[in-house]
């Protein structure tokens, strides 16, 4: 699957400071609190999204907030609290379109990622600020159009793999 890719900006909110093993680290324990919590954060439904590394070709694992869509399929939006990058997943999933997997849950299933533009992607954020007016906000801090990204269950329901971080 072609996945277009939006550039990054040049303007947007700090993203935090730390080696990427670190990062993995608190993000492993931030997964751990999430689960326990029902799978929100701040108020805001989450999946897990597992990838594989655009760089490294490991598996990753990502909570990123979700948004109902169609059956089996959820909208995310790649954009790091409004920082001038996009986030590492979404430089995954365009790497690699056809190694995504979701957790939504208790579920984990394949998906196909999308990425909406034009009309598709204006609809689509305009839940999605109804929904979390924070996101307007995210846009507002960088000159990046925050990409938008339906994930449907695909046909085959293998799974991700079963290397750790």
């Amino acid at each position: 699957m072609a996945f277009e890719k939006t550039p990054s900006g040049t303007r947007g909110a700090r993203g935090p400071a730390g080696s990427n093993a670190f990062m993995r680290f608190i993000s492993r324990l931030m997964i751990r609190q999430h689960r326990r919590s029902g799978d929100r954060f701040m108020g805001m439904d989450l999946l897990y999204l597992t990838t594989i590394g655009a760089k490294t070709g490991q598996k990753r694992l990502t909570p990123v907030t979700r948004f109902p869509d169609a059956d089996d399929s959820w909208l995310v939006v790649a954009s790091s609290a409004g920082a001038a990058r996009n986030p590492s997943w979404y430089h995954n999933i365009a790497a690699h379109p056809d190694q995504v997997w979701v957790e939504v849950a208790g579920r984990q299933l394949r998906v196909t990622a999308e990425q909406l533009d034009g009309a598709p992607r204006a609809e689509a954020w305009q839940r999605i600020v109804a929904s979390q007016p924070r996101y307007a906000g995210y846009q507002q801090k960088t000159d990046r159009i925050l990409p938008v990204i339906r994930l449907s269950a695909a046909q085959t329901s293998d799974s991700p793999p079963t290397t750790t971080e």
